[in-house]
């Protein structure tokens, strides 16, 4: 990684740091990406996307995330692998430190996504890897022929329970209202299924597990008020997601769940810093709202350093 002073810089390389990477290297800005992890964000865990327009039938995550890396890179699009832990201000230019070192840019985005939400229940993080599973599609395939069970009651439970049916011999489907939040065609999918079996109006109060992993959950139905154990192999956890932006907490306006505020283009409380995808706060989170942000983000950004460069 060069010393030199970058045009932009992107934190976070999923579909809106991608996009935005795409358009920052082609408008012939000297752009750096860096991402903690790999390229693609959460897209990459994903089995099949079908909402993505221009692909009739769906298109698998990694390969649909393959199709971006390439494109940018295309451009001539830097990339790395960094954790970036501040960003601190100095007026035409920003501080940004990726791990232990600092690199100088003109204008930052940032592109962080969210990460998955977790229960806090006893035996979660301590079964976590053993069973506690935050992504079927990472780690379905390890439960062949036993029973598992998905919390949650959106799309993403919704599709992750169906993925599940793949290899488990049975999926609870635990929620706590009596009914899904997931879309008309996931809920006639997942009722079609006879692997399926709903526990409406629970929570799991505690995972139950041993030196082999997990082997029940404690459930309790909210409207009954009783409790029951289902045994299981695996707790697959889809109940939302949180920012990854508590590096920013004290230099950036959030609202109160950590979501980076911005106008409608994209423009943070810090001016030449920009916020674009699942990390700033909007009304959906999906890849064609992500790409979107990218874009304007970046063309916000160019604009910016226009006007910058105008001032001095």
């Amino acid at each position: 990684m060069s010393d030199d002073l970058y045009d932009v810089l992107i934190i976070g390389g999923g579909p809106a740091g991608l996009t935005a990477g795409l358009y920052s290297s082609r408008a012939k800005l000297k752009t750096l990406l860096v991402e903690r992890m790999i390229l693609g964000g959460q897209v990459m865990t994903t089995t099949k996307v079908e909402n993505y327009p221009g692909f009739p039938g769906g298109i698998d995550g990694p390969d649909l995330m393959i199709r971006f890396q390439e494109h940018c890179h295309e451009f001539g699009l830097e990339n790395i692998t960094g954790e970036v832990t501040a960003l601190s201000d100095r007026g035409s230019e920003k501080l940004v430190t990726i791990d232990d070192r600092q690199v100088r840019a003109r204008a930052v985005i940032i592109t962080t996504g969210a990460e998955p939400s977790k229960l806090g229940i006893p035996g979660e993080t301590e079964l976590t890897g053993r069973g506690v599973s935050y992504c079927a599609t990472c780690d379905g395939a390890f439960f062949r022929n036993v029973p598992v069970a998905i919390v949650g009651g959106g799309d993403t439970a919704a599709e992750e329970a169906l993925f599940l049916t793949r290899f488990a011999s049975k999926v609870y489907l635990v929620h706590r209202r009596d009914e899904l939040r997931a879309t008309k065609l996931l809920q006639e999918r997942i009722f079609a299924n006879d692997k399926v079996e709903p526990a409406w109006n629970s929570v799991v109060k505690e995972v139950i597990g041993d030196n082999t992993g997990v082997t029940k959950l404690s459930l309790y139905n909210l409207k009954e008020q009783t409790e029951r154990e289902i045994e299981v192999a695996g707790m697959f956890v889809a109940i939302g997601v949180t920012p990854k932006a508590h590096f920013l907490a004290d230099i950036l306006d959030m609202d109160q769940d950590g979501y980076i505020l911005t106008d409608s283009e994209c423009r943070t409380s810090m001016p030449g810093v920009f916020a674009a995808g699942d990390v700033r706060k909007k009304i959906l989170k999906q890849i064609a709202t992500a790409v979107g942000d990218g874009a304007v983000a970046a063309i916000v950004a160019e604009k910016y350093l226009d006007e910058l460069n105008l001032d001095q």
